[in-house]
């Protein structure tokens, strides 16, 4: 996505994009709608759909995930990590975004908007304890962030997961309700569940792009690796994105389109959540030296969140048609579409907030001939 452009002139968005790129909004939005279709009008579709679960984890959804993660964890350069891990500025404003930032803005965020609604707002709050680890691989690669550094965020924050989701949702679902006089919900998390989503959303697809990125460079070198088979496996990642919101929207067609009002009463607080989790982290990460790149890098990696770990969750605690289940099938819903049009909106705020940077993007200016 990373071309030149002239100095001075003027540059186009989307004009260097792939055509599969370029379109990107329109082709989720078809997705959506197609899942959305299936799982409204035909007839034990999302039965179907759930009965192909091994342990609590959809194989459909895993093998979407899968295919969408592997091309952009192989385009990871893992030999350029450490330079990621020396940078103590970026590390501990990631950590602070992710797991003080949050789920403390999304605890607020629910319990404003939805304080009459219970079930919702617990869900909403499950899904802010649960940090990004898949999808944010495709977003930031669209806004031309550091892929190096996502690789690094991402597994740092699937190792928090592990430690402190079920410390987390203890605080936030008993101990700080209690301390400002609110109700208290009693909820136990599966760490086993948590783990394994962590082994097969992430490790995985890791695992994969690292030894693809070792093997292939050591057969072939660097200069075929990033020129050939990069651009060979590419647009599978989008094809595993569009194949998974399908699936995602099959599975609980039914439940959205059944319930347009409360969708759209968990649809708020999520919307101001996206958007104002990435405009805090993109300004914080600009406001403590980091690069276009790097900015970028944490603020998909803190606007984001890992929702195939929230459904799960809810699902396994709650029930499937818990209203905590629907509040975290809506974060999809709203997640998707926001965090495309926030790859957009880093793209034209890059040479605004960080001029002179040479990691910000820059194109091909679009000629007129005479």
């Amino acid at each position: 996505m990373t071309t030149t452009t002239a100095p001075g002139a003027p540059t186009r968005v989307a004009g260097e994009m792939s055509f599969l790129d370029r379109f990107l909004p329109v082709w989720i939005i078809v997705a959506m709608i197609l899942g959305l279709a299936l799982g409204r009008f035909v007839p034990g579709l999302n039965q179907v759909l759930e009965s192909m679960s091994v342990a609590g984890i959809s194989v459909p959804i895993a093998i979407g995930l899968l295919v969408m993660m592997y091309p952009v964890l192989a385009k990871v350069r893992y030999d350029e990590t450490r330079r990621v891990t020396a940078d103590r500025k970026l590390m501990v404003l990631s950590l602070v975004l992710n797991w003080i930032v949050g789920p403390a803005i999304m605890f607020t965020l629910a319990w404003l908007l939805l304080a009459d609604l219970p079930e919702y707002r617990t869900g909403l709050i499950i899904v802010g304890l649960a940090r990004c680890i898949a999808m944010v691989f495709i977003w930031n690669d669209l806004a031309c962030g550091d892929r190096e550094a996502a690789a690094v965020l991402v597994a740092i924050n699937s190792v928090f997961q592990v430690l402190a989701f079920g410390a987390l949702g203890w605080f936030y679902l008993q101990v700080l309700p209690t301390w400002l006089g609110l109700p208290v919900t009693s909820a136990e998390f599966s760490v086993g569940a948590i783990v394994l989503s962590v082994l097969v959303f992430l490790g995985i697809p890791l695992l994969a792009g690292f030894l693809t990125r070792v093997l292939g460079e050591r057969a072939k070198g660097r200069d075929w690796y990033e020129s050939r088979f990069l651009p060979r496996i590419g647009p599978f990642a989008m094809y595993g994105l569009l194949f998974t919101i399908v699936l995602l929207f099959a599975l609980q067609g039914d439940a959205i389109t059944s319930n347009p009002w409360d969708v759209a009463r968990i649809a708020l607080p999520l919307l101001a959540y996206f958007v104002g989790m990435f405009l805090v982290s993109l300004f914080a990460a600009r406001a403590v030296g980091l690069t276009y790149a790097k900015s970028t890098t944490v603020a998909f990696t803190a606007s984001g969140n890992n929702f195939e770990l929230a459904i799960a969750v809810a699902i396994g605690t709650f029930g499937v048609t818990s209203g905590q289940a629907l509040a975290g099938v809506v974060g999809p819903l709203i997640e998707v579409p926001v965090l495309v049009a926030l790859v957009y909106v880093s793209l034209w705020l890059g040479p605004r907030l960080f001029p002179g940077d040479t990691t910000v993007p820059a194109r091909t200016t679009e000629k007129v001939s005479a």
